[in-house]
């Protein structure tokens, strides 16, 4: 197994198209297994659950997915029942849905559920998520946190689902203004790398540690473990942060990186 990577991950920046091409989407159901895939929605994160959960039905199905089913977990007492695992443990694909990413871990962190959802992650099944369902991934992930300048104590972070290790994520990234908030949290540790993604875009996660870039617009990559200044340490909260040199990388479709290595590639 790589140091990085156990099995597969789509990780959707949000706003994925439903309408056009819905290439993301697509994409997800073809490494799920197509027609003969079991798809489940986790809508653990939205407070909207039938209404979003029928959503991506519709849309599955719409789009050549097998059997497709809506799983919801109001409540932790939920995620430990034996059946909803037994369904769960059925799918050759899970997607959650964007909402709020600390109802994810708050309710189905360290329950059966989420343990059945790592082994499925283990046994190689493609894990999706959007927004944010694709912050909730990594290890650390953020939570809040103020757009514009990097800024010492303006970022809320909390453990997330432990899928992806040594990389925080976020969405809806150039849309937001998100590059202050992304170069905060690497800051505080360079050895994480930051992936920042940009709305109908995704990365896709191979089990070698590679990432491919799926979707219309870019994915960046802040690599700090150059850096050799840096005032993180110093700076009382709400100053603005040093950190010096930063790499960075914009990839778009056709392009990938080496999470191991910390290089991008050309897939062209």
């Amino acid at each position: 197994m790589s140091e990085y990577i156990d099995g597969k991950l789509l990780i959707i920046g949000g706003a994925e198209d439903k309408e056009g091409e819905c290439k993301i989407l697509k994409r997800f159901i073809r490494e799920a297994g197509g027609r003969d895939s079991v798809i489940t929605v986790l809508t653990v994160a939205t407070e909207l659950p039938e209404q979003v959960g029928a959503e991506y039905r519709e849309l599955f199905e719409k789009l050549g997915g097998g059997d497709v089913q809506v799983l919801d977990v109001a409540e932790r007492g939920g995620a430990n029942h034996e059946n909803i695992v037994r369904q769960l443990q059925k799918s050759s694909g899970v997607f959650f849905t964007g909402g709020d990413q600390l109802r994810i871990t708050g309710l189905i962190g360290g329950t059966k559920l989420g343990k059945a959802l790592h082994q499925l992650y283990e046994r190689g099944v493609i894990i999706a998520g959007t927004s944010a369902g694709a912050s909730v991934m990594s290890d650390t992930m953020i939570v809040g946190g103020e757009a514009g300048t990097a800024k010492k104590n303006t970022l809320t972070m909390a453990p997330g689902l432990g899928l992806l290790h040594s990389v925080v994520v976020d969405q809806h990234f150039a849309q937001r203004g998100r590059i202050g908030r992304l170069l905060t949290a690497v800051s505080q540790n360079p050895y994480v790398l930051g992936v920042g993604i940009d709305e109908d875009t995704a990365i896709l996660v191979h089990t070698d540690g590679r990432f491919s870039v799926v979707g219309e617009n870019t994915v960046t990559v802040v690599d700090a473990s150059p850096t050799i200044a840096s005032n993180v340490s110093e700076v009382s909260p709400g100053q603005a942060l040093v950190l010096t040199p930063v790499l960075m990388h914009v990839l778009s479709e056709g392009y990938g990186f080496d999470l191991k290595r910390r290089v991008a590639h050309d897939q062209s």
